[in-house]
């Protein structure tokens, strides 16, 4: 097995072999030494200035490279019947344990309530990637309660977090695709997004829906072939040019191929997008203007891939994108291996965009449609 398969098989940094480790580091110390760095891209065809602001998108690059070793490994497996529920309640066991466990042990350290154990509860929600601003609003919330209330227990403030949380998840409009339709996945390189749509495509064509792809990455190396394998491994159609070739001509092929065949719901794949980078956000633009030709609104969504594992930098990536593009949804993929799952929270409550998917597992059938009130549910059960 090569060092970069190490790396990417590991579940968490101490599972990571010696090499694995040393690689992942040895990245972070060139992204963040200096402060301003020119790296050569192969993959991008161009030299990228990399600042502090934007020194995560070297090692998307650089994971983008590497992503096509470990994607195509994933096979269909039985699925197991635990149900939604249960999956969400064992993939957010890493997430529940540091905030829940968090604030547990914050309040087993008081006797009464004060200003102080606010405070220390406000910092567990930060630090479980809830974000400031979310988190602020919650403690503010439950400080009115405890006040309104009359509330004394300190162990009755976590009923109180809890139902605070609960609250801003409250489940959004039910996303109901209408046929046919076309879903134009974006997001920046690394994040799982042609897994993503390969998953989707299994879930659609397991619905009883024709799907159809479209491979409109054409930047990436070994984009186009990546994506043919999830085709292939799913028995759909693909739509495809050249490598470097026009994009907004690929997905403009699709569409005609689409609606000559009846097909119900087209996906179409595109380059990950480092998004400061306005030439690639143009073209996106020009995919978009491509599509709503053909199809009104109510018959296109806009899915952004984000990475749970990443916390703030999702929220942060979400924003930029939000100007950028008229998204409807947001995939959340690798929720399962993470402890910052309360990013769906500032998501949620920051920019009010619905997280539509939950990718909560490593097997083809596990991507989950989001219910905020099964989340919350799984989020806060002890079984």
């Amino acid at each position: 097995m090569s060092i970069f398969k190490k790396w990417l098989s590991g579940k968490n940094d101490d599972e990571k072999g010696p090499e694995a480790q040393e690689i992942n580091g040895t990245i972070d110390e060139v992204v963040h030494t200096e402060s301003k760095a020119e790296v050569s891209s192969d993959a991008l065809n161009e030299d990228l200035t990399v600042s502090d602001e934007g020194a995560f998108e070297v090692k998307e690059v650089i994971a983008s490279e590497v992503e096509y070793i470990s994607e195509p490994e994933l096979e269909p497996e039985p699925e197991e019947s635990s149900g939604i529920f249960g999956k969400l309640f064992k993939g957010l066991q890493k997430t529940r344990d540091n905030l829940i466990g968090s604030v547990e042990d914050i309040l087993s350290a008081f006797v009464s309530i004060d200003e102080e154990l606010f405070e220390q509860l406000e910092e567990v929600l930060i630090m479980a990637d809830i974000g400031v601003e979310t988190s602020v609003s919650i403690m503010d919330s439950v400080r009115g309660r405890v006040k309104r209330e009359r509330v004394t227990e300190v162990s009755h403030l976590k009923d109180l977090v809890a139902d605070e949380i609960s609250k801003i998840l409250e489940p959004d409009d039910e996303l109901v695709l209408k046929t046919p339709s076309v879903i134009l996945v974006i997001g920046v390189n690394g994040v799982g997004k042609t897994t993503a749509i390969g998953k989707l495509a299994n879930r659609y064509k397991s619905e009883g829906k024709s799907v159809m792809l479209a491979a409109a990455d054409t930047f990436r190396a070994a984009a186009i072939d990546q994506l043919e394998i999830w085709a292939d491994r799913n028995s759909v159609p693909i739509v495809k040019h050249q490598e470097n070739s026009d994009p907004a001509a690929v997905v403009y092929d699709a569409v005609q191929a689409a609606k000559s065949r009846n097909i119900d719901i087209l996906i179409c794949d595109t380059a990950g997008r480092l998004h400061n980078k306005k030439g690639l956000m143009d073209e996106l633009e020009k995919i978009n203007r491509v599509i709503s030709k053909e199809y009104d609104n109510e018959h296109k969504e806009v899915f952004l891939v984000l990475d749970a594992t990443t916390g703030q930098n999702a929220l942060q990536q979400a924003r930029i994108f939000k100007d950028s593009a008229n998204i409807t949804g947001i995939i959340l993929t690798k929720l399962d291996g993470t402890a910052k799952g309360g990013i769906v929270i500032a998501i949620k409550n920051e920019l009010d965009i619905p997280v539509r998917y939950a990718g909560i597992g490593e097997k083809i059938t596990d991507i989950e449609v989001f219910d905020a009130e099964v989340f919350a549910k799984a989020l806060f059960s002890k079984e």
